[in-house]
């Protein structure tokens, strides 16, 4: 396979990201649809979890909410690590590990695409909007005097407009957590770092579900996004190959040029003496001098027995 890639330009990357981002909020705001039928779908999904015994998001919102000092870290984290920590691993995959940022980026941005799909498909309610009657509170609302969000998620106090709340399925706080993970624990070279890429992601799934942002089955299709995202980068970068190796195949397979060839204005140029072969010719017509021809071109030795006659 072709491991050669092109260089990438960084106003590129920063541009596509900037482009990302902005398909990633407005891609939030264009899903808003109907209340009712996210409120619909957010118990459906409660309902789902019950039946299976996983609605892990009911004790987690409960100790949180119950606990300042778990609670108001939790908010921290989930209002800011989310735009901080995934491009700051673009930033170092681009400086210290560019053989993989252009899979890696590819990755994040068809995974964050195919999480829009699911934001348009299902909007969805999280938990901390359904009716205080299936016992979940907003923790962003509770503790939002010790930080710099309303009670509108995540978003700065006056800007809860901006945001669709009803994106809940699936959730990319998970997902890009897990992406950012993966690539420090599988690029890492230290430790500590290596750690963090196993802490952050879990970490993340505790938070999203303990602020009552997302239900464990949100974390979940967060996973399977990155999953699919994950194999149609992995298709395009062997597509990209292919190509560069059939390019390559293609130079190899071109007629060779006749170095010793006559030129169309000099004509052919004279061997020099025990020369063996064709004589390379550059330029226009002029001779390549003894000492720049390959080992193979080099006029064979001269016998002792020939110069002694001379």
């Amino acid at each position: 396979m072709n491991n050669r890639q092109k260089p990438t330009r960084w106003w590129a990357e920063l541009l596509l990201l900037g482009l990302l981002y902005g398909a990633y909020s407005g891609g939030r705001l264009l899903a808003r649809g109907d209340v009712q039928l996210a409120v619909d779908h957010g118990l459906a999904v409660l309902r789902a979890e019950d039946l299976l015994g996983i609605a892990f998001e009911r004790p987690l919102n409960r100790l949180f909410s119950h606990h300042a000092p778990l609670g108001v870290p939790a908010d921290f984290v989930y209002a800011s690590l989310h735009y901080l920590v995934t491009p700051a691993v673009l930033v170092w995959l681009y400086r210290r590990r560019p053989a993989h940022y252009r899979t890696a980026r590819t990755w994040l941005v068809s995974s964050t695409l195919l999480g829009l799909v699911g934001f348009a498909l299902m909007p969805t309610c999280p938990p901390r909007l359904l009716d205080a009657a299936h016992g979940f509170t907003d923790t962003m609302a509770q503790y939002s005097a010790y930080g710099w969000w309303g009670a509108e998620a995540s978003a700065p106090r006056g800007f809860g407009g901006l945001t669709n709340q009803y994106a809940a399925m699936p959730s990319l706080h998970v997902g890009w957590a897990l992406w950012c993970g993966i690539l420090m624990w599988r690029h890492g070279r230290h430790p500590l770092l290596r750690a963090f890429g196993i802490a952050y992601p879990a970490a993340t799934v505790l938070v999203v579900m303990g602020t009552a942002n997302h239900y464990f089955l949100d974390a979940v299709a967060g996973a399977a996004v990155m999953g699919l995202g994950y194999a149609v980068a992995r298709g395009l970068s062997a597509r990209t190959d292919a190509r560069a190796d059939a390019g390559d195949d293609a130079d190899d397979d071109a007629p060779a040029t006749d170095l010793g060839a006559a030129s169309p204005a000099a004509g052919p140029a004279a061997p020099p003496a025990g020369f063996r072969g064709t004589t390379p010719i550059v330029s226009g017509g002029w001779d390549t001098s003894a000492r720049e021809l390959l080992p193979a071109q080099r006029p064979a030795p001269e016998d002792d027995s020939a110069a002694a006659a001379r």
